[in-house]
């Protein structure tokens, strides 16, 4: 059996002025305990304009620090928003491959589509396309991070031509959604 913690960075309301640093701070200082105590994984959600539920919204630079603070922890990302208005898929890739390199092979890429609507319409995404946007820009994730040079790609909702995303980690990254995306595929979701 393995034990983690995961973080959404909950805050209620009222809020004083340092709040949000303390709240941040005090996670940090959880993922250092969690690290001594021999816990397996912290992993941290992406949300947006969630006001008291999630103030989460950049988990790569949470999971940056919380890398530079442990040593054997592993760190994932539970879950990056894959529909492209969230972030463009290069920039999914560069930052996955970034911060595997800084943590020295400690990350875990959860990847999803989002269900909020406060979320989708606040980056002008179509809460009807947001599956088919997620599954397409997390297979093009997957293969930037593999493939040297990137061959391109021309989609429904993103292309981009041949490129060599850098950087590159130095093993390859396991996607917390490839083993649900084959399930749902064979169960005929998708």
């Amino acid at each position: 059996m393995r034990f983690g913690v995961f973080y959404e960075h909950q805050l209620p309301r009222p809020w004083a002025a340092r709040s949000e640093q303390q709240l941040f701070q005090d996670a940090l200082h959880q993922v250092e305990l969690a690290d001594r105590l021999g816990i397996d994984y912290a992993w941290e959600v992406e949300h947006h304009f969630l006001e008291e539920y999630s103030h989460s919204s950049a988990p790569e630079v949470f999971l940056a620090a919380a890398s530079q603070r442990t040593r054997r922890i592993r760190l994932g990302h539970g879950i990056v928003l894959m529909p492209p208005g969230y972030n463009h898929p290069a920039r999914v890739a560069e930052r996955l491959a970034t911060l595997d390199l800084v943590s020295n092979g400690r990350v875990d890429w959860g990847t999803g589509e989002s269900a909020s609507r406060a979320e989708l319409e606040g980056f002008g995404i179509d809460p009807a396309e947001r599956r088919a946007m997620w599954r397409e820009t997390t297979e093009q994730v997957a293969s930037m991070l593999a493939l040297d040079p990137y061959p391109g790609f021309r989609g429904k909702y993103f292309s981009m031509r041949v490129r060599n995303v850098v950087p590159k980690s130095t093993r390859p990254l396991e996607t917390r959604s490839s083993v649900a995306m084959r399930a749902a595929t064979l169960a005929g979701w998708l």
